[in-house]
C-alpha cells in the first residue's frame, strides 16, 4: 500500500493500541515524541519534516512504513510463528525484532529445501523491570 505525506500521517495517528517507534527525517529519535511502548493513541506532533521510516507492533501483526521516492510504502507482516531476539536501543529500551525464515529450494544444496531469511520486522518493546 503507497500513501502521499499527509495520509501516512493520518494512517500512523489512527493506530490504536499499537507500539512503536517512528524516525523523522531531520533529527534523531526523540524518546519522548518519537517512541510509543503501549500507547492507546500515537499522535504525532512533529510537522516540520517527513517520517523517514516507523515501525509498529500490536500482537502478532507488525507494520513497517518506509519513505520511498514520492511516497511512503505500509508492508504488514504476521510473526506469530517467528523467531524473536532481543536487542539493546535508545533511552533503555530493549527492542524485539521477529525474523522471517521461508522454505526454499536452493541449488547450492542439490534443490534440497533449506530455511532463507526473508525479513527481520519490529516485534515491541520487551517488558522487565529497567521499563
Amino acid at each position: 500500500m503507497k500513501k502521499n505525506r499527509e495520509e501516512i500521517i493520518d494512517y500512523i495517528n489512527t493506530l490504536k493500541a499499537y507500539e512503536g517507534y517512528v524516525q523523522f527525517s531531520h533529527r534523531p529519535i526523540d524518546p519522548v515524541r518519537d517512541l510509543f511502548p503501549r500507547t492507546d493513541d500515537i499522535v504525532l506532533e512533529d510537522t516540520q519534516s517527513f517520517v523517514y521510516e516507523a515501525h509498529f507492533c500490536k500482537g502478532d501483526e507488525s507494520i513497517m512504513i518506509r519513505q520511498v521516492n514520492d511516497g511512503w510504502i505500509i508492508s504488514q507482516t504476521e510473526i506469530g510463528s517467528a523467531e524473536v531476539e532481543t536487542f539493546h536501543a535508545i533511552a533503555g529500551l530493549k527492542v524485539r525484532m521477529a525474523q522471517i525464515w521461508e522454505d526454499q529450494p536452493d541449488p547450492l544444496c542439490e534443490g534440497m529445501r533449506v530455511k532463507k531469511l526473508q525479513k527481520v520486522v519490529f516485534a515491541g518493546f520487551e517488558r522487565g523491570d529497567a521499563q
